[in-house]
């Protein structure tokens, strides 16, 4: 395996599996005799939370990151080329789109068992903003190697910067060089139209992005709604059985309380009678007695 091969599987785990897997993959190297390339893979850094959730980006939705980044080349491109309210638009489909890709990045976190916070999250789209002006980020995030969080200081006619533990640098500016107005004017206007393509993409992506967003949840509500149509569905069938249960149980009540009546009617005839009984029976043993 070469460096790169390795590095695609090493960021490619959570953050948890990363040193165990380098270690594996440093002896295995070495096991090949292969010094130079075990020292390489030792040098890998571990990514933090914030790497690795870019680095998910990167891999399950490479061409919506591609078209940010795209959005990201052609505006350094074209930043002394576009007026103030292009820029501004772009500026905007580029902040919507980080926000959108920042959320499905906790999203990825979430199907596999990681809650991540909203700081983090909040260091995703400041990453990805670094990656829009910085080229050497860029390329970090497109091959899915970010190690830690990188921060973005802005767009701008005087330049781009992005600092990551390091002072930041501005692009060199180009050697002074005027061409023909025909050929000047006609770069303008293929710089102006790739700006305007790179931010179509992107707003596509941001669009496609929001639009799973609701999908998922149009889907978890029709979910929800399915469930209780079938719990209120039980909870009729049940009513309807308990109301037969007790129209059944009130019936039972009034025959057992026609029964109750009549057996007390018979009990009072019964005590009448035993009384009467009762009473002929002594009147029969006194008129022995006086006969005898």
């Amino acid at each position: 395996m070469t460096l790169d091969d390795v590095a695609d599987e090493l960021y490619g785990l959570d953050p948890g599996e990363f040193v165990e897997a380098r270690t594996a993959q440093v002896t295995a190297a070495r096991e090949d005799k292969d010094r130079a390339l075990a020292t390489a893979i030792g040098k890998l850094r571990k990514p933090t939370v914030v790497g690795w959730l870019v680095n998910l980006l990167a891999r399950e939705l490479p061409d919506e990151v591609g078209a940010l980044l795209a959005l990201g080349d052609a505006l350094r491109d074209a930043q002394r080329h576009l007026s103030g309210p292009d820029l501004r638009r772009l500026n905007t489909q580029r902040q919507q789109v980080v926000r959108a890709l920042a959320r499905k990045a906790g999203e990825l976190a979430a199907e596999r068992g990681r809650t991540v916070g909203e700081d983090a999250l909040r260091d995703v789209g400041q990453t990805l903003h670094a990656a829009l002006a910085d080229a050497a980020t860029a390329e970090q995030v497109r091959r899915g190697r970010v190690v830690t969080a990188a921060s973005y200081s802005g767009f701008g006619p005087a330049g781009l910067a992005v600092v990551q533990g390091k002072t930041a640098k501005t692009p060199k500016s180009e050697p002074a060089i005027t061409p023909p107005a025909e050929k000047s004017k006609k770069k303008s206007v293929e710089r102006d139209r790739d700006a305007e393509r790179a931010a179509a993409e992107a707003e596509l992506a941001g669009a496609t992005s929001q639009a799973d967003e609701v999908r998922g949840e149009l889907n978890d509500a029709r979910t929800e709604l399915e469930q209780a149509r079938s719990t209120l569905t039980e909870i009729d069938h049940r009513i309807e059985e308990l109301r037969a249960e007790l129209e059944h149980a009130e019936q039972e009540r009034q025959f057992t309380r026609n029964a109750e009546k009549a057996s007390a009617e018979a009990v009072h005839r019964g005590e009448r009678d035993l009384d009467a009984a009762e009473r002929r029976v002594e009147e029969a043993r006194r008129a022995v007695d006086d006969l005898g």
